[in-house]
């Protein structure tokens, strides 16, 4: 019975499983392969494989991008933020969690509720404050904006985490003396290790290839993010489709060998979060 069913249904779902894969591999077969070709080439047929391979792309967008800089800004913009998204996150969750009072859950709710306000509905109020309060063209600016875009989802998901952590572990850790910052960061915060890669993965996805929010923010060529930079690739005349798209393959590789490296986390990290006990 079981032979049957798998050569039957189950043989017809993973056929359906391997053709919707390959179609949304096909963005990738595009980019990658119209990375390598000339731009006569690319506007010809951008199907087909190139005629000759022109590796050049490459090396041009690596100098007319300044490729190293605009590498470093996004690794800290994206490190910074992580770090400071998942120290808040995480406190203010376990916190919520374990003191369950009136204030605790408005202030849950308030969170929640922020995450379903689109970002594009606030774009001008936020340009104003941060230019109030000096956040303007600074990278460390963007961070703190991030914090606040950041915050509600993450901290969403921790307080789903921290319920599955049996209090009777921070007990035995104060009757041993432990202050309530020595329960959080060496009991509690190392079993939050699942949720913490999710978080970690999730926001680094976003925030590494984040356009719109440094558009905002940062106006000084020499802080420039990858997105930023590929941008100046389109201008209002001309599109440089074949170093554009070379560009989108530099800035894409690292964020994607990082999701390869440990999307396993991200469904342990929520089913985790999701039964108490």
């Amino acid at each position: 019975m079981d032979t049957r069913a798998y050569s039957g249904r189950t043989l017809i779902l993973e056929l359906v499983g391997i053709v919707l894969a390959l179609l949304f591999l096909v963005p990738f077969y595009f980019v990658i392969v119209n990375s390598v070709k000339s731009f006569g080439d690319l506007l010809v047929n951008s199907a087909n494989l190139p005629k000759s391979l022109h590796f050049e792309n490459y090396s041009r967008v690596w100098e007319i991008t300044q490729f190293p800089k605009v590498f470093l800004n996004s690794l800290i913009v994206t490190v910074a933020s992580n770090v400071g998204l998942v120290v808040i996150s995480s406190m203010a969750a376990y916190r919520m969690v374990r003191v369950p009072n009136r204030l605790n859950k408005l202030l849950l709710l308030a969170f929640v509720s922020a995450m379903v306000i689109p970002f594009q509905s606030v774009m001008i109020p936020l340009v104003r404050v941060a230019d109030w309060l000096n956040l303007m063209d600074s990278i460390p600016g963007l961070v703190i904006c991030y914090f606040g875009f950041g915050v509600s989802l993450n901290l969403f998901l921790y307080h789903g985490f921290v319920k599955s952590i049996p209090v009777e572990v921070e007990e035995s850790a104060v009757v041993d003396g432990c202050s309530p910052f020595g329960v959080f960061w060496r009991i509690v915060f190392p079993l939050l290790k699942p949720m913490t890669v999710t978080v970690v993965l999730l926001n680094s996805l976003w925030i590494w290839n984040d356009f719109l929010l440094p558009l905002l923010i940062l106006a000084s060529p020499e802080l420039r993010t990858i997105p930023l930079a590929t941008y100046s690739f389109f201008g209002q005349y001309t599109k440089q489709w074949d170093l554009a798209l070379a560009g989108l393959v530099l800035s894409v590789t690292p964020i994607v060998l990082f999701f390869l490296a440990l999307q396993r986390h991200i469904i342990e990290g929520i089913t985790a979060g999701s039964v108490k006990g």
